[in-house]
């Protein structure tokens, strides 16, 4: 997700850029006694009675972390003095008395996974325009309030940022009288405090996290991985303990602390071989499926992807995974498939023959399978017994074009005895084929796997090659992962600006002989001095 307006965000106090993903460290049995009597305490004095609760408080519903950034103000702008063990207290039960329904966040969770390499399409324009210029859409998008309440935000902006008007570029419209009067009947329209779904979920019992867990991702890099993590707990505090494998052959333990909020967001700290890890993962209504992304603490860029399924006495029987995801046609292949209470025979559809099963068990079957020569591309279906994964694995007869992942790559220089660290970026390159229908770009084309790459990286345009951005800026390493230079001024490039600068990365994939390549732009730019939770 690319930044609309830094300046507007970074004159925000420091102490909000505090991470809920820490928190779990501190982990204790609050009660909703001891929540509301520190919440009178603390809050009561300046958030006065209203029907319901107090002014704000109970006219809002957040996330976790949207309550986190909230306290943080307080604290920064206000001297609210709070213990870390008392704010955990009340992010824990605010969150889970005015909260989100996972229906109310499942569009917007990748920027509370921190996942920032794509474009947000905004639910408004006007909204975009009006507030999405100096903040991500997902942070408006995962708010609710009543519409009173959204007005109160829009004088708050104004007196807490008196330049707001100008930083945003709003001075090429009536900004003032958008932003107070049209706004907030909008937002409460979209984001409305009242709400069905949210009325629905509070009402519901909500399901322990506690159980043996079968677990499949993918990390940028590293490549796919599976392994199997044991939950142990109660009153949603946990402790996570996990072994993997992944497909480079490297194998990675971790164990750490959770809490889940609202009855379904996981948010965990857990060290994951050399990495401190946070994990922002959501929990299925039933209790019995766990998914999110993992990444690692204070470099959100390097993480991975995650699934988990029950495996224990309430699994329920389901396909997770199908490594590899694709197979030629013509070859022979050993297809392992990830699951649940798997059993019975094994169909992987039209043109693929299973010959053997090599390893059999209730969360992993793995077989050897011949793609006929000639098979037709296209997805087929994975049968287990009487469990099916619909979208099972891809068969193709050639790579017709590449694609670079992320979408949006940028890297943030770091480090040269500055605060911030370096943020890098993990290329990979993704192969598919034109599917059925022979034409590239159509909605037939068949995502395939993740494949290996030559990769090189040059200037991406004549301002770039004038300023040597190629020397200065980073290097790409030849597994796709690009560090960025160390930050401040740089004596040896012209003017001693920084190492910032402009390039393009390409992949080179070898397909039987055949050279396939993508190309993408990628912006190495400054430090981001102030991150808070929710961008």
């Amino acid at each position: 997700m690319r930044d609309k307006c830094a300046l507007a965000v970074t004159l925000q106090p420091i102490a909000l850029a505090i991470s809920l993903a820490l928190m779990p460290v501190v982990v204790h049995a609050e009660s909703s006694a001891d929540a509301k009597a520190l919440l009178s305490s603390k809050c009561a004095a300046c958030h006065l009675p209203v029907e319901g609760g107090l002014n704000r408080i109970d006219q809002s519903r957040r996330t976790p972390e949207g309550w986190d950034m909230t306290i943080g103000r307080m604290i920064a702008a206000h001297g609210v003095r709070l213990e870390a063990d008392e704010r955990q207290t009340l992010v824990k039960y605010l969150a889970d008395t005015h909260g989100l329904a996972p229906e109310e966040t499942q569009k917007r969770r990748y920027i509370l996974e921190r996942d920032f390499t794509r474009i947000e399409d905004p639910d408004d324009k006007k909204v975009s325009e009006t507030c999405a210029r100096c903040h991500s859409y997902a942070r408006i998008a995962l708010q609710r309030r009543t519409p009173e309440d959204w007005k109160k935000l829009a004088n708050f902006h104004v007196g807490q940022y008196p330049t707001i008007e100008i930083q945003q570029g709003g001075r090429d419209r009536d900004w003032w009288q958008i932003a107070s009067q049209e706004m907030p009947k909008t937002l409460g329209n979209l984001y409305s405090y009242q709400s069905d779904v949210w009325s629905k979920w509070a009402a519901e019992a909500k399901s322990s996290a506690a159980g043996k867990w079968r677990v499949v991702g993918h990390r940028p890099g590293w490549g796919s991985y599976e392994g199997v993590a044991t939950i142990t707990g109660e009153n949603d505090h946990y402790t996570l303990d996990m072994e993997i494998n992944y497909a480079n052959g490297k194998t990675e333990k971790g164990n750490g602390k959770a809490i889940v909020y609202t009855g379904y967001e996981w948010r965990a700290n857990i060290k994951q071989g050399e990495l401190q890890v946070a994990q922002v993962f959501q929990l299925s209504k039933d209790g019995k499926s766990l998914s999110g992304r993992w990444h690692e603490v204070g470099v959100d860029s390097i993480g991975g992807q995650f699934k988990a399924a029950r495996i224990d006495g309430s699994a329920t029987a389901q396909v997770l995974a199908v490594e590899p995801k694709a197979i030629k046609a013509g070859s022979t292949k050993k297809v392992t498939i990830y699951g649940a209470g798997l059993s019975g025979k094994v169909n992987l559809g039209q043109g693929l023959t299973v010959t053997h099963v090599v390893e059999e068990s209730s969360d992993k079957v793995v077989v050897e399978v011949i793609a006929d020569v000639g098979a037709k591309d296209g997805i087929r279906r994975v049968d287990v017994g009487d469990v099916t994964a619909e979208r099972g694995i891809a068969v193709y007869n050639k790579i017709d074009y590449v694609s670079i992942e992320p979408d949006s790559a940028m890297a943030r220089v770091g480090d040269g005895g500055g605060s911030r660290p370096k943020v890098p970026v993990q290329f990979e390159a993704v192969a598919y084929a034109a599917g059925p229908d022979g034409k590239k770009g159509t909605d037939d084309d068949l995502r395939l796997d993740y494949v290996p790459a030559k990769w090189t990286v040059a200037n991406l345009n004549p301002g770039a090659e004038e300023m040597k951005d190629l020397e200065f800026a980073g290097n790409l390493g030849s597994g796709g992962l690009f560090i960025p230079g160390d930050a401040g001024p740089n004596p040896k490039r012209k003017y001693s600006t920084n190492n910032a600068g402009e390039l393009e990365v390409t992949a080179s994939v070898d397909d039987a002989g055949r050279v396939v390549k993508a190309s993408k732009p990628l912006i190495v730019t400054v430090q981001r001095w102030n991150d808070p939770p929710v961008r």
